[in-house]
């Protein structure tokens, strides 16, 4: 099997967010996440500006989608990102 794609996804309008919500909202993705081929990675946040964004692997884009979806915060901010480096 080769490596799946990895995806960053950017959710916004979660102003004041705290560590705990965080944690849990990617509990709820990955919950999920295997139904569908998919597995979250990492999540960050920044409840001043409420960004959150998800570092994940899946077959494409439209899984990582409908994971966030049915978790109950979706997106439609999301991009590939076939380089990265330690």
């Amino acid at each position: 099997m080769g490596v799946m794609p990895q995806f960053m996804d950017v959710h916004t309008g979660m102003t004041g967010l705290t560590a705990q919500q965080l944690k849990e909202a990617h509990e709820h993705d990955k919950a999920i996440e295997g139904q569908v081929g998919v597995h979250f990675i990492k999540a960050w946040a920044d409840p001043v500006t409420g960004k959150v964004f998800c570092l994940s692997e899946g077959p494409n884009k439209q899984a990582v989608l409908d994971v966030h979806r049915r978790a109950g915060h979706p997106t439609d901010e999301i991009y590939e990102v076939p380089l990265s480096v330690d």
